[in-house]
């Protein structure tokens, strides 16, 4: 039964927002820390370097292969119980991860995680966009927004007091009360609805192909340094990946417009450009944080939260200068951001990988942090509103969630790859040594990857506009396109 529409003042408005709220905030904390969290997972599980790229990219293989049949799911068989079983599912999940006894049930747990993430992620703001009255929409979708950045800002805070004065299980733990909450504000006040238009098929093969393409690809890479490119592992991986790839885009073609990915988008050269522009930018910022914070807590000598509030600047940087960023692109065209961006991050990027024992944090990693954020907030918004133009408005939903996979899918490649080019592996992350030659040798890839970006824009969106009237979204749907920085809780 459709909602007739609520208001922000009642009760139900206010319940509803909390459920949304919160629910993004578990996912929002648990992306932020893990990567904090990783030194001290891997000294207390005896973890290999290969292991805790794992815990990274198990939970962003499933997330990105599944986010876009979440999103359907919760379309056609209710956008309130998809979102509670996904708020349930990520938090089962959690307490595995809180309780693993080893570093493979943690993975194993990771994996699950990413799949309640992918029927969660995409419910919370399709609940505020369906449960409220059009005239309190926006203001709904609004207060989630800042409420989510806020959420970004204070994970690194909140996770290094727990890593550092109780246990890194409680980054998950802490998942219990809060999912309870969510639970019981979902079934006392958020409406049911879905889309009746909907398809009553869905993409199940599509999505178990693209999680086997870029599983098959992700464990062969991982795999690679410690058994070689010859081994039976890295090659049946590759063939693995391979093979999937093929199946899925045969699958897409053939679903044609009912296709979780629907091949036509990419007729858009535009659209093309851009996803591959943000595989690159993204692949970029995952692949080099990474290692950062490994580095910072390994090499130089940081606690978990002075780790995690060392890039707290970028991100406090996008929360104030995303939506004048935005504004500008629409004025005067995105073609210069999404040049200068890319540019300016990867200045940051040679910045800090100067850093050593001994350097100081206010002259020697902030001036990078910042030119990093300033780079971030020139793009980002702008990246995802020339995605929106580059196809017909009636594909405005289908083409934002492609580059949010895109973006997911780079980060995990990029963390997969990264240590394997500069000669990481084993348990060489917890000598100081030779963890910094390969971060430094890092930088250079991470910033010769966003040059390319720039490149890209520079050649490819001059013709773009994003102030043709047939492009001017609703306030709920341009506050719907969150930035993909922020959508995946963490910056980068």
């Amino acid at each position: 039964m459709e909602t007739a529409g609520l208001r922000m003042s009642s009760a139900a408005g206010r319940g509803t927002l909390a459920a949304a709220v919160l629910a993004s905030g578990m996912a929002f904390l648990d992306s932020t820390v893990v990567n904090v969290a990783l030194p001290t997972l891997g000294r207390e599980l005896d973890a290999s370097l290969a292991q805790l790229q794992w815990v990274i990219n198990g939970y962003t293989l499933t997330l990105a292969s599944f986010v876009l049949l979440g999103g359907a799911l919760g379309d056609h068989l209710g956008r309130r119980r998809i979102f509670v079983i996904g708020v349930v599912w990520f938090t089962l999940a959690s307490l595995v991860c809180g309780i693993a006894p080893n570093v493979e049930t943690l993975i194993a747990a990771r994996v699950l995680q990413g799949v309640g993430g992918a029927l969660l992620a995409p419910g919370s703001l399709a609940l505020l966009q369906s449960s409220f009255r059009e005239e309190d929409r926006a203001r709904a979708i609004g207060a989630w927004s800042g409420l989510a950045g806020a959420t970004t800002a204070l994970g690194p805070f909140v996770g290094g007091v727990l890593i550092d004065q109780a246990s890194w299980r409680w980054i998950f733990l802490i998942n219990l009360p809060l999912a309870a909450v969510v639970v019981w504000l979902s079934r006392a006040y958020v409406p049911e609805s879905r889309d009746s238009a909907s398809a009553h098929h869905f993409d199940v093969a599509g999505a178990l192909l693209g999680a086997t393409a870029l599983g098959g690809v992700t464990y062969a890479l991982i795999a690679w340094p410690e058994h070689g490119f010859a081994s039976v592992a890295v090659l049946a991986g590759f063939a693995l990946g391979l093979a999937g790839a093929i199946g899925f885009l045969l699958v897409e073609q053939a679903r044609a417009m009912a296709a979780m990915m629907p091949l036509r988008l990419f007729s858009s050269r535009v659209f093309s450009v851009l996803n591959l522009y943000t595989v690159l930018t993204y692949g970029a910022f995952g692949g080099f944080f990474f290692l950062l914070v490994i580095y910072l807590q390994t090499g130089l000598g940081y606690d978990a939260l002075g780790a995690g509030l060392a890039t707290l600047p970028m991100t406090l940087l996008m929360l104030v200068g995303s939506e004048r960023s935005g504004a500008m692109a629409t004025r005067f065209g995105p073609k210069l951001q999404l040049t200068l961006g890319p540019l300016c991050c990867a200045a940051g990027v040679l910045l800090m990988r100067e850093i050593a024992p001994g350097t100081n944090y206010w002259t020697g990693l902030l001036p990078g942090v910042l030119a990093f954020g300033l780079g971030l907030t020139l793009f980002v918004a702008p990246l995802t509103a020339s995605v929106l133009s580059a196809v017909e408005v009636r594909f405005a939903g289908v083409a934002s969630g492609v580059n949010n996979t895109a973006a997911r899918a780079g980060s995990l490649l990029a963390v997969a790859a990264l240590p394997l080019v500069v000669g990481l592996s084993g348990a060489e992350y917890e000598q100081a040594a030779a963890l910094g030659g390969a971060f430094y040798d890092a930088g250079m890839w991470c910033a010769a990857a966003l040059v390319v970006a720039a490149v890209l824009a520079l050649f490819v969106c001059g013709k773009v506009r994003l102030d043709r009237p047939d492009r001017v979204l609703a306030p709920e749907q341009r506050a719907g396109h969150l930035p993909l920085v922020l959508q995946r809780g963490r910056c980068p």
